[in-house]
């Protein structure tokens, strides 16, 4: 079977035809909010109620938003849970207050010695530099699109640091991370598919959650710890 003949049966097994409908914008700011998404999950598709019986409502998970929570965000990429909290916790001590002046302050030996890399540093100093330049106004009222196109602009943040800030530091409650390889894997399970699906697939698949796909992607990373 070809690739592209693969993919489109992923996608074909996974969707259910659905009209558009007009989509107000959310934030997910309570473990209340957290309720109304799966709520409102449970009664379009038939995989997440069957997720949410299971592991029943998923974590908050809210962040600072701002330079802070960006700086979390990165420290976090491709780290475990507790990997990524034991050197934020260095990380802040290091840097205080934690803003990008502070930072940009720090010699790299000190910035290394809370437990980064020398790849998160070059990404922090980088956003560090953007956001004193202007080039990057996280703390003013923009597009989704501006945002992140500002994001992606930065060295060391691709997709998935863009789109995890958007829905754990803004908040979006239709935010959703498609190349999150643990989304991936909980996706194939929950909805018995022969592979995993690519990024291109998980975004087609997940229209029937808008517009609460955050909430499903917790309901999904919940599924997959579950598994695990």
């Amino acid at each position: 079977m070809s690739k592209s003949v693969e993919r489109a049966s992923i996608v074909q097994k996974a969707t259910r035809p659905h009209k558009a409908k007009p989509i107000k914008p959310r934030t997910i700011e309570t473990i209340a909010d957290i309720r109304a998404g799966a709520i409102a999950l449970r009664k379009v598709c038939p995989s997440m109620r069957r997720i949410h019986d299971l592991v029943g409502d998923p974590p908050l998970r809210r962040n600072a938003s701002g330079f802070v929570g960006l700086a979390q965000v990165v420290v976090g990429q491709q780290l475990s849970i507790a990997s990524a909290a034991a050197i934020w916790k260095r990380v802040v001590v290091a840097v205080d207050p934690f803003d990008a002046p502070t930072l940009l302050a720090q010699s790299d030996a000190t910035l290394r010695g809370a437990g980064l890399s020398q790849g998160k540093v070059r990404t922090l100093r980088a956003a560090a530099e953007a956001v004193r330049s202007g080039a990057l106004r996280l703390d003013e009222r923009q597009s989704d699109e501006t945002l992140r196109e500002a994001l992606l602009g930065i060295t060391g943040i691709g997709p998935w640091t863009a789109d995890i800030y958007t829905m754990f530091c803004l908040g979006h409650a239709d935010g959703f991370a498609p190349g999150d390889l643990a989304l991936q894997i909980a996706a194939q399970r929950a909805l018995d598919l022969d592979c995993r699906p690519s990024a291109q697939d998980l975004v087609e698949i997940a229209e029937r959650w808008r517009p609460w796909r955050g909430v499903a992607a917790r309901l999904l990373w919940a599924f997959y710890v579950h598994r695990a």
